[in-house]
């Protein structure tokens, strides 16, 4: 017999089940008392407070009281008894989520089967609420919901209360919202990473913020790790999994939100103060020990909703009483999880092909609609029920939205974040200053000790665009960097930190030095070495030619990071636009020569080389005669003409160096609309619309 299904005659005799389960206790560690933290946030007033633990103690005594012996209450109760704490109240009521999908063959919406069926729940200030169920259950989705972050294909149908008070979006710095994944810089300490936070989400004085991010590293035990990159380098380990889901949370906690919403936590929750609601798929004993309530999901429909230690006396009641010696969450996910039915169906199969799928799923069904049958006809179910109506009678204290840093000082503070990361990122800066340098040795090298005849004129035309081509094929070294820093903006600026304007204008900024540094450099070495014209506003002029190209390249690297989000992706994709560029750069055949059709129009005229070459030839050879034969000369323009076509106007330089900042602009406005537009969450959505049954990456 499966020692996770009870029998029917279980199911339904109530005395039997509490006979097992007087032989099965199970006994969970008591919570310990939890230190309060960020005092100085708006916390309830007395009179709310009380109302509040006088509820709570009302629906606790209606509830059945567990066989299980209970964790001693009294010392934990009274320190929270004793203590205001900077949470606020959330009620969710007869909430639902559909999901609105493509049916690619008809190339029409449907509506899907809802997410989250008809949850009602709440969460309490300085509690602990758990959203837990099997895969695909719609905790994710619910998380979202409460919290106001659902996709554009999701939609909420229900109530979401804030201390009693109807919202759709939660007030700026009222909640922290922690995504599944952990999202951090590894350039950064740990005390950098929450300073820099602190000063995008915070207004005031840099000196304020000190102790706002000292409480947050004691709050996530940090102090250890405080001092430490995340990244780690050379000599140190990267910071260890479980501390960088600690930062992860502390970075939210230095707004000092009344709730904060978490994926997947792995511990160390009691100390945040406020209210915590956050989805988990098991956890350990211990763990399960320190949880309030419990939100148990399966399909969407919710199984259970209270104390803990009730959700153990659901389970007995419907006929499913958690073994002796096994951990509650196991116990629970075993029993309303098909998954292990179907891996015991595949068994079977192996063993017999004539064996019956359903046979064998229709034992988790039927778990599944006797738990959510036996909680709604439960007093369990009755006494949430009454508490939401007590917890939305009367609205609480109103949240408004905390002040939030100016955008001058988020321009700033990401201006300097980004020379900080770009300074210790080898992968950004070192490693193309090396690949700049090596490029300019060699080219110097190979076409040094040209001349300057009329016979040496091809040759700098051949060292000219090489270099120029090389050094914009080389900066796709740089691509990692810059997808790490798209993933960042995404995070910020889903949680409201940044901006898209504010983002590019401060990763605009804090590239300005490095590319200028690298430019000059590697310009030095290349521009004396093949004996260009030793004329400083020539130099100059190269310089910044340079120097644009690479500006307007960064622009198009940060469209193609944004768009694949991948560095192989991007890496290919940006090695074939710069072949397609080289192509038509007008150095294998005269742009006049080539095929109107694509080629010339439009193609040339996106090509950085064109622009970039054309002005470092007009600099060098307009203005300038080569002798041919004794009594005979011809302009420079005239012998470049064999090669390159470039302009004999003295100002036609000055209109390609225009041309490449037109084009620094330009890309950088397409990335603004692709940012603010969010294309690539469009993008994702279409493609995972496009079909009947639609499968997330991980779960609801």
């Amino acid at each position: 017999m499966d020692p996770y299904r009870s029998s029917s005659s279980s199911a339904s005799s109530p005395a039997a089940a509490a006979v097992a389960m007087g032989r099965r206790h199970y006994y969970l560690p008591a919570r310990p008392a939890r230190p309060i933290s960020f005092e100085d946030s708006p916390d309830w007033a007395d009179d709310d407070v009380d109302s509040i633990h006088l509820a709570t103690a009302s629906a606790s005594a209606s509830l059945p009281t567990t066989a299980y012996p209970s964790p001693t209450p009294s010392a934990s109760a009274a320190c929270r008894g004793e203590r205001k704490v900077a949470g606020a109240t959330l009620v969710w009521k007869e909430l639902s989520v559909s999901l609105t999908l493509r049916d690619s063959s008809r190339n029409r919406r449907r509506s899907a089967d809802r997410v989250v069926k008809s949850s009602t729940g709440y969460a309490l200030p300085g509690t602990l609420t758990v959203i837990m169920g099997p895969a695909r259950s719609g905790k994710s989705t619910l998380l979202r919901a409460i919290a106001g972050r659902l996709r554009s294909a999701e939609r909420m149908y229900g109530q979401v209360l804030l201390n009693a008070a109807n919202t759709r979006a939660l007030p700026y710095g009222s909640y922290g919202y922690v995504d599944r994944d952990d999202v951090l810089i590894h350039s950064l300490t740990v005390r950098e990473m929450l300073y820099y936070s602190a000063h995008l989400q915070l207004p005031g004085l840099f000196s304020s913020k000190t102790s706002i991010v000292e409480d947050a590293i004691a709050a996530m035990s940090l102090a250890d790790y405080a001092d430490n990159l995340i990244g780690g380098h050379c000599f140190t380990n990267s910071l260890p999994a479980g501390e960088r889901r600690r930062l992860s949370i502390a970075r939210e906690l230095v707004m000092r939100p009344h709730v904060l919403f978490i994926h997947e936590p792995l511990y160390h929750l009691d100390s945040t103060g406020c209210t915590v609601i956050f989805t988990m798929y098991q956890s350990s004993t211990e763990v399960f020990g320190l949880f309030d309530r419990i939100c148990l999901l399966s399909n969407g429909n919710t199984l259970f909703f209270g104390e803990t230690l009730s959700c153990l006396q659901h389970f007995s009641n419907a006929g499913f009483p958690c073994p002796i010696m096994q951990s509650p969450s196991d116990h629970f996910l075993r029993a309303i999880n098909t998954d292990f039915d179907r891996i015991i169906a595949m068994c079977k199969n192996l063993q017999d092909d004539q064996g019956d799928f359903s046979s064998v799923s229709m034992d988790t069904a039927v778990a599944i609609r006797t738990l959510e049958a036996t909680y709604k006809s439960s007093a369990d179910s009755a006494a949430v029920e009454s508490l939401v109506a007590k917890l939305t009678e009367k609205e609480g204290p109103h949240l408004k939205s905390k002040g939030r840093a100016s955008n001058t000082t988020r321009i700033g503070v990401l201006t300097w974040r980004s020379l900080v990361i770009m300074s210790r990122n080898w992968k950004y800066f070192w490693s193309r200053f090396a690949l700049y340098m090596l490029l300019a040795l060699s080219v110097g090298i190979i076409f040094n000790n040209a001349g300057h005849s009329l016979s040496s004129v091809m040759v700098r035309v051949s060292a000219i665009f090489v270099y120029v081509s090389f050094v914009i094929l080389l900066s796709v070294s740089g691509v990692p960097s810059h997808i790490d820093e798209i993933k960042i903006y995404s995070h910020e600026e889903a949680n409201q930190h940044s901006s898209t304007m504010v983002f590019l204008l401060g990763h605009f900024l804090s590239s300005i030095p490095f590319l200028f540094l690298v430019t000059i450099s590697s310009s030095l070495v290349f521009y004396f070495m093949i004996g260009l014209r030793n004329e400083f506003n020539l130099f100059m002029y190269f310089v910044v030619t340079m120097f644009m190209c690479l500006l307007a390249n960064e622009a198009l690297m940060m469209i193609v990071a944004y768009i694949w989000l991948d560095t192989y992706k991007c890496t290919l994709t940006l090695i074939c636009l710069y072949v397609i560029m080289m192509l038509v750069g007008g150095y294998f055949r005269i742009r006049g020569g080539l095929p109107c059709a694509v080629w010339k129009y439009p193609l040339s005229y996106f090509s950085f080389h064109v622009y970039a070459v054309q002005g470092l030839l007009e600099n060098e050879y307009v203005g300038t005669s080569f002798a041919v034969g004794a009594i005979r000369t011809i302009p420079g323009v005239q012998a470049v003409g064999g090669s390159y076509e470039i302009s004999s106007s003295a100002n036609a330089k000055w209109v390609n160096l225009l041309v490449l900042l037109a084009m620094a602009v330009g890309y950088r406005v397409i990335l603004y609309v692709l940012l603010r537009l969010n294309v690539r969450k469009h993008m994702r959505l279409l493609g995972s619309c496009y079909c009947w049954s639609w499968t997330p990456q991980s779960d609801y």
